[in-house]
């Protein structure tokens, strides 16, 4: 047993080179950011499925961080992610399909060893941009951060070289550049989307939740029920854009206004970044959802810092005085329109 409660942790190039070389057999990879949760498990179950050696790389890239603060705020959850993962492989032994063998958790300097990873807004540097993708929707407020993702996507694939690597659903937009990546760069990789995993009451689990605290975390599913309610008009009938979009704004702006009417220490102020609706492959805007083809339509808020912190309040990791960005997005399905004649 004590054997098995152990799992390499590789931090430079070199060594998972050299370990990937004397694998046999196909490798998913799981690229995570840390601060793992059950979203990150759950992709690592889905690779086990499919593949019987999977590394897990953890590495908080700082070219996809919107700025150098948010990459030092960002915490480092290596010892206790490795812990999570080594518990997980106890889980996937006994179902006897795939397990973890590594962990692939790099340093800046083995990750960007000529260019700095600040450099993309400075034009510094070796980066891959796919455009127009990476300017749309959540890339058009945080120009650098897709440019960051396909990068260290990029670098990643070329030091694993996985068979196969898996995404979550909820960064929709992330993981059609991702796909793109692996088109254009002609890299003989299967990309595997995972579908979203949510807390009971419709919450994405992402990394960034654990910034929330008690009070915005109370408010955080405005964003998914705003979302459900575009749906929900969409399979009404509904499809176009300005209506859907009015529909997940509408959601909001009376939870601003609920929130508006309560006290400085009760009240949480949200920001609505974006809504829009997208082609599924292209995550170009659309202004009409083609019946037979479906759309994905998309969201970001902004839960501002915290006022009137109580002494002894949970207001998350950064005691409520951060800006918490949520996104999250829903896929609209196609519609059968053989009877609707």
């Amino acid at each position: 047993m004590a054997q098995q409660a152990y799992l390499p942790v590789l931090r430079g190039v070199r060594s998972i080179r050299q370990f990937r070389e004397s694998m046999r057999g196909p490798v998913s990879l799981v690229p995570t950011m840390g601060l793992l949760h059950e979203g990150h498990l759950s992709l690592v179950r889905l690779a086990a499925e499919n593949t019987q050696s999977i590394i897990v790389s953890i590495y908080a890239n700082p070219s996809q961080l919107t700025s150098p603060g948010e990459h030092q705020s960002y915490p480092s959850t290596l010892e206790s992610d490795v812990k999570q993962l080594i518990g997980l492989n106890e889980e996937l032994r006994q179902r006897r399909g795939g397990i973890i063998v590594a962990v692939f958790a790099p340093t800046d300097d083995e990750m960007y060893p000529g260019s700095p990873p600040d450099g993309i807004p400075r034009g510094v540097g070796t980066f891959v941009n796919i455009l127009p993708m990476t300017i749309l929707l959540e890339g058009e407020g945080r120009p650098s951060h897709f440019v960051g993702v396909a990068t260290v996507c990029l670098k990643l694939f070329n030091a694993v070289q996985p068979n196969k690597v898996y995404f979550g659903e909820k960064d929709f937009q992330q993981t059609i550049v991702v796909k793109r990546l692996v088109q254009d760069f002609l890299l003989d990789i299967e990309v595997v989307v995972g579908e979203t995993v949510r807390e009971d009451d419709g919450l994405a689990l992402s990394s960034r939740n654990v910034f929330l605290g008690a009070r915005r975390r109370a408010v955080a599913t405005v964003l998914v029920r705003a979302l459900h309610a575009a749906r929900d008009a969409y399979e009404a009938g509904e499809g176009e854009r300005d209506e859907l979009v009015a529909v997940c704004k509408q959601v909001v702006e009376e939870e601003q206004v609920k929130q508006g009417r309560l006290l400085e220490a009760q009240r949480v102020n949200i920001e609505i970044v974006y809504f829009n609706l997208a082609d599924k492959e292209s995550m170009t805007p659309i202004r009409t959802v083609e019946p037979e083809r479906g759309a994905v339509i998309c969201g970001a808020i902004h839960l501002l810092p915290l006022e009137g912190l109580a002494h002894g309040e949970d207001g998350g990791r950064l005691d409520g005085n951060d800006t918490v960005r949520l996104i999250d997005s829903i896929v609209l399905k196609p519609r059968d329109i053989s009877h609707s004649v």
